[in-house]
């Protein structure tokens, strides 16, 4: 049939882009087919569904805005990360660590979590707090973690009830509970369980939070990253999708022009339904995370 043939590539090349694998078969693929059992969350609980829809694009440069407004946060990124000279090799290590940790088995997470912590290790320094004041940091300081975990999982959340038509098992409570798992093997032991806990730290990190030089020339890489023409144009209405679910004191600090709520917030979901469209219902990822959960039998006649 001609549509699944234009889906099968249009998927192979959208899953090329993330993964950075010409091949568009994501090197982490073995991690999620492979070992025995459940991992940290099953196919019909809310992370699993949240992190499955196409809404994790827009979460995923909301979440990057939220963590470069911490001054600490943003010291790791710049002096520590690839961002600049490999983009795609960065956003490529997220990913893998997102679906392994929410597809794969306990074992396999537990080794993604071994790589992350690896990499943590490494990255430590000084900066300047919203105060002015020089400061220490570790990637494996409690609180740096809290500051990315909770700025990755509301951005997530957000986009996805802004974005996805698709209703998330137990709302956003349950969403928050389970994902605090995702973060207990990199060392995070307390983190939000409820949307209520998650707004409470939110709000505690606040006066922590500034946009300096440096952060503007993160974000301003953020807004203009060098992708190929097409992803380009995409990325453009992306990133003015993160703006606007953005809390109104965060676009304020952060200063770029945002086009209409009532504009972005319809043509977003109709892009997004639209690349669905083109990329198949098909995800292999998750597809082989169900075929291992079906051989230990902890899914019984799943599809």
């Amino acid at each position: 049939m001609p549509v699944a043939r234009l889906q099968s590539y249009f998927a192979r090349r959208f899953r090329a882009l993330l993964c950075g694998d010409p091949s568009g078969d994501p090197p982490w693929f073995g991690a999620v087919a492979g070992g025995e059992g459940p991992g940290f969350f099953l196919p019909l609980e809310a992370p699993w569904i949240v992190h499955g829809n196409m809404a994790t694009m827009v979460g995923g440069v909301r979440a990057l805005l939220m963590q470069a407004m911490h001054p600490g946060s943003l010291a790791g990124v710049r002096r520590h990360s690839r961002y600049k000279t490999d983009p795609l090799g960065r956003l490529a290590g997220t990913i893998q660590w997102l679906t392994v940790t929410t597809y794969a088995s306990r074992e396999s997470i537990l080794a993604e979590a071994a790589r992350v912590r690896g990499m943590h290790g490494k990255v430590r320094g000084t900066y300047t707090d919203a105060r002015g004041n020089e400061r220490e940091y570790d990637a494996s300081d409690p609180e740096l973690l809290l500051w990315v975990h909770i700025a990755f999982m509301d951005s997530f959340l957000r986009c996805h009830q802004t974005y996805s038509p698709v209703p998330i098992p137990g709302g956003a409570d349950a969403y928050i509970r389970l994902w605090a798992k995702s973060v207990e093997p990199l060392g995070l032991e307390e983190a939000p369980g409820s949307e209520m806990e998650l707004l409470r730290e939110l709000e505690r990190y606040k006066p922590q939070l500034t946009v300096s030089d440096d952060t503007r020339e993160v974000m301003e890489w953020l807004r203009k990253p060098p992708l190929p023409p097409l992803a380009r144009l995409v990325y453009r209405l992306l990133f003015q999708a993160a703006l606007v679910t953005l809390p109104e004191s965060y676009r304020k600090m952060i200063g770029y022009r945002t086009l209409p709520k009532g504009l972005i917030v319809p043509v977003t979901r109709a892009f997004l339904r639209f690349l669905r469209f083109a990329v198949g219902p098909e995800d292999p990822l998750q597809e082989a995370a169900i075929e291992r959960l079906r051989k230990s039998g902890v899914l019984e006649g799943a599809a």
